[in-house]
């Protein structure tokens, strides 16, 4: 039985710092895990910027009601499901992604979450465990199940190298040079045909 695990930012919908860092117009807001390998150090900063800029989290989820998914990702995972279950498997927030993935179709989703203070700021964000994706994977090898995995980004890589199968879709040129051993994909058509042929080989 398949689980075919997919990562949420840039994988289904748009990058939700890079939309926040243009309607509040702080670049620095773009730096995303497809430029920085260092979760703990990007999520700091952020914070830190959201702070000095007075942005609560409201202002955040304002910002993601106007979202919507990427062209062809609902249809992509309403074809998925007849063969395969489907886990959203994400280094976001729950605050930030509940309505994006409800968007998507309400499929499973492990996540992290953020701490707001009385004001409505960010003041930390707490990781449900390190490492999630990966020992994710890992646990659902132990269940048996045979594990395909879709990322875009540096956090995503351990989870790709865990999996039966790992797949790039829409990387950046740097994550797809760094690491040539996955398969870059671009297109949903052609991710579909990519997981048909893991399922009947």
């Amino acid at each position: 039985m398949f689980i075919t695990c997919l990562d949420l930012e840039g994988v289904l919908i748009p990058e939700i710092w890079i939309a926040v860092a243009k309607r509040m117009k702080i670049p620095e807001l773009e730096i995303t895990t497809r430029d920085e390998p260092d979760y703990d150090k990007l999520m700091k900063k952020r914070i830190e910027i959201l702070n000095m800029n007075n942005i609560t989290l409201n202002d955040i989820q304002t910002i993601i009601k106007s979202m919507t998914p990427l062209l062809g990702a609902k249809e992509f995972l309403d074809w998925l499901q007849e063969y395969s279950e489907i886990l959203i498997l994400t280094d976001s927030y729950r605050e930030f992604a509940k309505p994006m993935v409800k968007a998507l179709g309400n499929y499973a989703l492990f996540c992290h979450n953020l701490e707001i203070n009385e004001e409505g700021k960010i003041v930390k964000y707490n990781l449900r465990l390190r490492n999630m994706k990966k020992i994710t994977i890992q646990k659902l090898k132990e269940l048996n199940f045979v594990l395909i995995a879709v990322g875009d980004s540096y956090n995503d890589i351990e989870m790709l190298k865990e999996a039966d199968f790992g797949i790039l879709f829409r990387p950046p040129e740097n994550v797809k040079a760094e690491y040539p051993q996955f398969p870059s994909i671009f297109e949903y058509a052609e991710l579909k045909e990519n997981i048909k042929e893991i399922l009947t080989s």
